[in-house]
């Protein structure tokens, strides 16, 4: 009874969980289109998300191109398809495996950064003082910061796919003498539309959901510094499993798509 009772108690959490994060989801776009909008905080965030975590996402995306041609270039060879590669790889990680990669990467390097700093910022009573003093810190804090991270996980995405396949190239360049202007034609050659635009449109649904669910558990953390380490902890745990939803969504919205 005891098993069932915990197993009850912990999917009431996670429904009770779900709906403040959808009425705190309601609240953001609602804020977003009131005025003032604060811009330079705007442009402050952006700067700051982008710039912290380019190395990061270039260093992940750089590894990702050199192992998954070293690993699929000997099965490719054992089928004389060692040619396919420029296009596999292309395809591989324009599509699926560099927004995918990357998000995670920023839930992990910006959803516990955001989750962090509002936390402390609730445990530490400033957000209390912003509310007092007659600030919005909503909308200061929350809006700024979902709003950056919207924007910039797609441009972190482009970045790491274009480091990504730089990577695959210097594989083929020193395994099969392949000239970069050759390995990038076909790279280019296999891509469509279909595959760069919806692997964009989801990048920006990524961004979105991290910075959503970095806000909403540093915004509402708990008290002392435990409550700040579960938002931070807890904003990477949530995010990562929303986004495995977001893409498993996307993927089959488009292959209905492509279907009719």
């Amino acid at each position: 009874m005891s098993g069932l009772s915990n197993i009850k108690s912990h999917i009431q959490t996670f429904l009770k969980e779900i709906g403040e994060l959808s009425y705190f989801t309601a609240r953001f776009f609602k804020e977003s289109f009131r005025k003032p909008f604060e811009f330079k905080e705007f442009l402050r965030q952006c700067y700051s998300m982008g710039n912290r975590s380019l190395v990061l996402v270039g260093i992940t995306g750089f590894i990702i191109g050199l192992v998954l041609t070293l690993q699929t270039r000997p099965t490719l060879m054992e089928f004389g398809a060692v040619s396919w590669m420029p296009s596999m790889v292309g395809i591989s990680i324009i599509r699926e495996i560099g927004p995918m990669i990357t998000a995670l990467v920023c839930a992990g390097r910006i959803g516990s950064g955001i989750g962090a700093e509002l936390g402390s910022m609730r445990v530490t009573e400033q957000i209390d003082a912003m509310e007092v003093s007659g600030t919005n810190p909503f909308k200061y804090l929350v809006v700024t910061r979902v709003l950056a991270t919207t924007f910039m996980i797609p441009l972190l995405v482009i970045i790491g796919d274009a480091i990504g396949l730089y990577g695959s190239y210097l594989v083929e360049h020193l395994k099969g003498d392949v000239s970069f202007q050759l390995y990038f034609n076909q790279v280019f050659e296999s891509l469509e539309f279909g595959d760069i635009i919806p692997a964009t449109i989801k990048s920006f649904f990524f961004g979105l959901a991290i910075g959503l669910v970095g806000c909403f558990k540093g915004y509402y953390c708990g008290k002392g510094t435990a409550g700040v380490g579960r938002a931070a902890n807890s904003a990477v745990v949530f995010t990562s499993l929303l986004l495995f939803i977001i893409d498993f969504i996307a993927v089959f919205a488009a292959d209905i798509f492509y279907d009719l």
